[in-house]
């Protein structure tokens, strides 16, 4: 980095913190920090969002019992410290380091900048996240009997976008009964014949 003044703040970004009525210490903190490593301020999906060369670097988080930066490549972190958490059991690319408080932020200020410098490296490297593929995941027998059955069905999922049968399949592995899983498929065809993801709308 040659530039060693901070970026310029987002308004959009500081309306959300005069807002915030959580985590606000802990988010202007943390957007000083942002900043201060030359990434581009935005507000994407409601939360304050930081940039390198329009790839997204890190991800302010809020929830109630903490708050968090979310790195959206952090899979390809080396995580020296043990760090990172995957936000959910699934989760292959994204990773994130909680907070509770202002306090742990500045105790942790020297890593998350080591974090940040290496996740922009890897931007700048290209390097890509390597998705498990759909076919090294369990097929749920319930939903392979249907696809078995119905030929339509089959060409239907098989159209989808690798994200979009992934999201099919974690939902319909997700419930231990057969019963509630026989249930998820049946409520899923229509739309997976529409050629519909999960979440369409």
């Amino acid at each position: 980095m040659t530039k060693s003044h901070k970026t310029e703040t987002n308004p959009k970004v500081d309306a959300f913190l005069k807002k915030a009525k959580q985590w606000k210490e802990e988010f202007e903190k943390l957007r000083e920090i942002a900043l201060d490593c030359q990434l581009t301020e935005e507000l994407k999906w409601g939360t304050p969002c930081y940039a390198f060369q329009k790839s997204n670097i890190i991800i302010l988080q809020g929830f109630k019992e903490t708050c968090a930066v979310l790195f959206p490549k952090g899979a390809l972190l080396k995580d020296p410290k043990g760090v990172l958490e995957k936000p959910g059991e699934n989760s292959q690319a994204a990773c994130r380091i909680p907070f509770t408080s202002v306090r742990e932020i500045v105790k942790m200020e020297a890593t998350l900048r080591a974090y940040i410098d290496e996740a922009i490296a890897v931007e700048q490297a290209g390097l890509k996240v390597n998705f498990k593929k759909v076919s090294e995941f369990d097929m749920p027998e319930e939903f392979q009997k249907k696809l078995d059955e119905m030929p339509a069905l089959k060409k239907a999922f098989e159209a989808l976008t690798p994200g979009r049968q992934r999201g099919y399949i974690l939902h319909f592995s997700a419930p231990k009964q057969a019963k509630t899983r026989e249930s998820r498929v049946e409520k899923c065809m229509q739309d997976i014949l529409a050629g519909k993801g999960l979440n369409d709308r």
